[in-house]
C-alpha cells in the first residue's frame, strides 16, 4: 500500500513538474525578441506590420516565438521552406492575437503549396452526396492544419492595402473554429455579448449578400456572401488591411472586430 502511494506520488509531481515546465518555457518564448535580421525579414515581406505601434511589436515578437516553437511548416509539391516563408506567416497569423488571450491551441502544421493547389470539396443535399474538385489559395481545417499557396499569401501580404490577405483569411478561420465550430461566431472577448455579435453580424452578412445580388461594390469582398463563416473571414482582413473604409462603411462590424482583438487599426499611423 505504501508503495503504491509512493508511485501515485511520484505520478503527480511529475505532471506537475512537466506543468511548471511547460508554463516556464511559454513564458521565456513570449518575452524573448525578435533579432533584428527577423525583424527585417517580416517588414520586408509583411509591411502592415510596420504600423503596429511600440507595445504591440514588443508583444508580437513573444507571441511568434511562440508560434515557431509550435507550429511545423511543411512544402508541398518539391516547395522548399524559407525562414522568410515561415516568418511571414507567423507574423500574419499572431497579428490577430497579438493583444488577445486567444491562441491556436490545436494548430501544429502548417502546409505551403508553391501557387494554387486543388482541393476536393464534398457537400450533402439531403440522401444526396456530391464532391468536386475545386482550385484554392488557401484551406483551413478544422483543428489545423492551415495549407497556403505561397504566390498568394506572399502578393497578399506585400499589398497591404486592397484588403485581399489568404493569410489573414485561413487565421479567421482558425479562431472562429476554437468556439467548436467554423461558423462565423468565435469566442468573443470579454465585455461582448453573443447576442450583439449576432445582431450585428446577421444584419451585416444580410445587407452584403442584398449588395452582391445587385451588383453593388462594398468594402467587404463579394465572396462573404456565400457563408456567414466566409463573411467573418473576409471582414477580418478588411478590418487589418482597410480599417478606415470598413469603419466607415460598416461601423458596428468594425467596433465588434476591435473588441474581439482588443485591436484598433484605424488609430495606425
Amino acid at each position: 500500500m505504501l508503495f503504491f502511494f509512493l508511485a501515485l506520488a511520484l505520478i503527480a509531481g511529475f505532471v506537475l513538474y512537466r506543468h511548471w515546465s511547460k508554463s516556464q518555457k511559454r513564458q521565456q518564448l513570449l518575452s524573448t525578441p525578435l533579432s533584428d535580421h527577423q525583424r527585417q525579414i517580416i517588414e520586408e515581406h509583411v509591411p502592415l506590420i510596420r504600423r503596429l505601434p511600440l507595445d504591440l511589436r514588443v508583444k508580437l515578437d513573444g507571441k511568434i516565438n511562440l508560434f515557431l516553437n509550435q507550429v511545423r511548416f511543411f512544402g508541398c509539391e518539391g516547395l522548399e521552406v524559407t525562414e522568410e516563408m515561415e516568418l511571414a506567416i507567423s507574423a500574419q497569423a499572431c497579428l490577430l492575437i497579438v493583444n488577445s488571450d486567444l491562441w491556436y491551441d490545436n494548430l501544429t502544421t502548417i502546409l505551403i503549396y508553391p501557387n494554387a493547389f486543388k482541393s476536393r470539396q464534398r457537400r450533402q443535399d439531403g440522401y444526396v452526396i456530391s464532391e468536386k474538385e475545386i482550385v484554392r489559395t488557401g484551406e483551413s481545417w478544422d483543428r489545423g492544419p492551415v495549407i497556403l499557396s505561397w504566390r498568394h499569401s506572399e502578393l497578399g501580404a506585400l499589398n497591404d492595402h486592397d484588403g485581399q490577405n489568404v493569410v489573414l483569411h485561413e487565421f479567421a478561420h482558425q479562431i472562429d473554429d476554437l468556439s467548436g465550430g467554423t461558423n462565423g461566431v468565435p469566442i468573443l472577448s470579454d465585455g461582448q455579448t453573443f447576442a450583439e455579435w449576432e445582431r450585428v453580424f446577421l444584419a451585416a452578412y444580410d445587407a452584403h449578400v442584398h449588395a452582391v445580388e445587385h451588383g453593388r461594390h462594398t468594402v467587404i469582398d463579394p465572396y462573404g456572401a456565400t457563408g456567414h463563416e466566409e463573411f467573418f473571414a473576409v471582414s477580418v482582413e478588411v478590418f487589418f488591411e482597410k480599417p478606415r473604409a470598413l469603419k466607415s462603411e460598416v461601423p458596428e462590424v468594425y467596433d465588434q472586430l476591435s473588441k474581439l482583438f482588443r485591436l484598433d487599426p484605424a488609430e495606425w499611423v
